[in-house]
């Protein structure tokens, strides 16, 4: 029987012998990995990385025919090429629009069948049309005019998709109007290609669920290794970024949900403070913690989708507190001395837990030293330690009333999450067919927000995270704190639900609502691991900065093989 677990003042037993699995799966499932090693008993690598239940080609070899050998012409090009070929008359959108939606079918659909994409825009070509018509008549909008992306299906639409969330309570639902942030990359003329699958409600169902599975989407796979997990809940977004289907994508996160897929698919992630980016329109889970960001292949990608999507929201709460001086162009950071002088801690008790990412991530440090930077050791873990227990019970209370929010006054088939529950029961043969909704259940019988139970947790969670980060922040004089995001991806297990390798250093910054930057930190046995950079609010510049100086140090991004397994 394995030895209990420590995690912020939590004794978690075996399985078995829990008093409150609820809590357990709770806390296994939200990224909550800031553990103390010293009391953390971890799972050991051989047993993280065995080979997954079905026999393997052997190493290297593409389980698709010759055909999806053959290399992609668009096949890692960037947002600033693509314009440049634009510019120069190779490619119109509308043709750039028509390659990756046969990459899309031929990968993601017929061929490796990722099923990252949930619904396919009908009108992108059209809109494609349009934008090569603007171009034509001397009018170009940006850096992303006529560039094609994918946005998460719980972000509205106003078109003829539907928004989901990726559950079949919501099927047929299409939004009235786009959220503020698909309204400004329309506006800034980018051509939405469709919408991604997602781990359903955005992970927040239940304790046992699979990432990247949904009752509308099923389950999406990762690129590196097909039977390998995704991570979620944007693991659309994540996917389809990775695999070339799309130039960049829109993910939304809670805690974890940009970070991790990000890390697991060997792309950029960006979650901006809660704040920066309008969250109307959004189906939501926590108005305290719930963002959107771009997920994109490099860092200077992150910046351009950035700039587009910043704005002041009204109708948004959090909005109203950000700085005057925020950013107008954010790739003015990006310099590849940007680590010259910088102080950057790094979470110590993450040095030692997998060998094989203590070696990508030693490597990493030593990287960011010859760039200039000095390298401080600090115990990240142990001030954040009691900020997140309660954030279970905060995000109840907020994902009750926030959905009910939505689901008020829209033509959706549930006006409530109390309908969500009883059409899940109703249809649990198509919606649960492998896990429950206990979290749905114990959400509804949470009370409302202006009960003192869950203010206290509120400030508990938010002012905790946030004075614990601030703090090491200037006691040690740093521009940001890292360690690696995730471990490497394990095998998907629908009946099982998620087995988490570790880490989670993206959980502070969730709670607190600061930012956090994910780039790619190298390979453990052809698996993707990230390094995630995190820093005090608004500070998505300095951020970036640093993330771009190391990943052009490092240039750790490679394209994924489709490799059935690793072994």
């Amino acid at each position: 029987m394995p030895c209990p677990l420590v995690f912020q003042g939590i004794r978690i037993i075996v399985r078995d012998h829990l008093q409150n699995v609820e809590l357990k799966h709770w806390i296994l499932k939200r990224r909550h990995f800031i553990k103390n090693s010293a009391l953390v008993t971890w799972v050991l690598p051989s047993i993280l990385l065995k080979g997954c239940a079905n026999p393997s080609p052997p190493a290297g070899s593409s389980p698709q025919s010759g055909e999806e050998e053959r290399v992609f012409e668009l096949n890692e090009v960037s947002i600033e090429q693509l314009q440049q070929k634009m510019e120069r008359g190779e490619y119109t959108s509308r043709r750039l629009a028509e390659l990756y939606l046969e990459r899309i079918r031929e990968v993601d659909r017929q061929g490796v069948k990722l099923n990252s994409i949930i619904e396919l825009n009908p009108d992108a070509l059209a809109i494609a049309e349009q934008s090569d018509q603007e171009r034509k008549d001397g009018k170009v909008r940006g850096p992303l005019h006529g560039i094609p992306f994918v946005v998460k299906d719980n972000i509205d639409t106003g078109d003829r998709m539907m928004t989901t969330a990726g559950s079949l309570a919501l099927s047929g639902h299409r939004a009235a109007e786009d959220a503020p942030i698909v309204r400004q990359l329309r506006e800034a003329g980018a051509v939405l290609l469709g919408k991604t699958n997602l781990s359903e409600w955005a992970n927040f169902r239940s304790g046992r669920s699979s990432s990247g599975w949904s009752s509308r989407g099923g389950q999406t796979k990762n690129p590196y290794s097909v039977e390998r997990n995704p991570c979620g809940s944007s693991s659309g977004s994540g996917v389809a970024v990775a695999a070339n289907l799309c130039s960049f994508s829109i993910g939304t996160e809670t805690n974890g949900s940009i970070s991790c897929p990000a890390s697991i698919n060997g792309i950029v992630g960006v979650k901006p403070t809660v704040g920066l980016v309008s969250r109307t329109g959004i189906i939501p889970i926590s108005i305290s913690q719930d963002t959107a960001g771009p997920m994109t292949r490099t860092v200077r990608e992150a910046a351009l989708v950035l700039n587009a999507i910043t704005a002041v929201d009204e109708k948004d709460p959090a909005s109203q507190e950000r700085p005057r001086n925020t950013p107008a162009d954010y790739t003015l950071f990006l310099k590849t001395d940007a680590l010259n002088g910088k102080r950057i801690g790094v979470e110590k008790s993450f040095l030692k837990v997998h060998e094989k990412v203590d070696e990508i991530l030693q490597r990493a440090l030593e990287q960011m030293r010859s760039a200039g930077a000095t390298i401080v050791e600090v115990d990240f873990v142990s001030e954040l330690k009691g900020s997140g227990d309660n954030e279970y019970k905060l995000l109840q209370y907020e994902f009750k009333d926030g959905l009910n929010r939505y689901l008020q006054g829209i033509n959706a088939p549930v006006e409530s999450l109390k309908d969500v529950i009883a059409f899940n029961i109703e249809h649990a043969d198509s919606v649960m067919p492998w896990f429950r909704q206990e979290i749905l259940e114990a959400s509804e019988e949470r009370g409302s927000l202006e009960d003192e139970d869950y203010k206290t947790a509120l400030n508990s969670v938010r002012n905790g995270s946030r004075q614990a980060i601030d703090k090491i922040l200037k006691a040690h004089d740093l521009s940001a704190i890292c360690g690696p995001a995730t471990g490497p991806a394990w095998c998907t297990d629908l009946v099982n639900g998620d087995s988490f390798s570790g880490y989670g250093m993206g959980s502070g910054a969730a709670m607190a609502g600061y930012p956090s930057v994910t780039v790619p930190l190298g390979f453990v046995h052809s698996l993707p691991v990230g390094l995630l950079f995190t820093g005090p609010a608004y500070g998505e510049g300095d951020l970036l900065a640093i993330a771009y100086a190391y990943e052009q140090a490092s240039l750790n991004r490679k394209a994924p093989s489709f490799l059935k397994n690793i072994l």
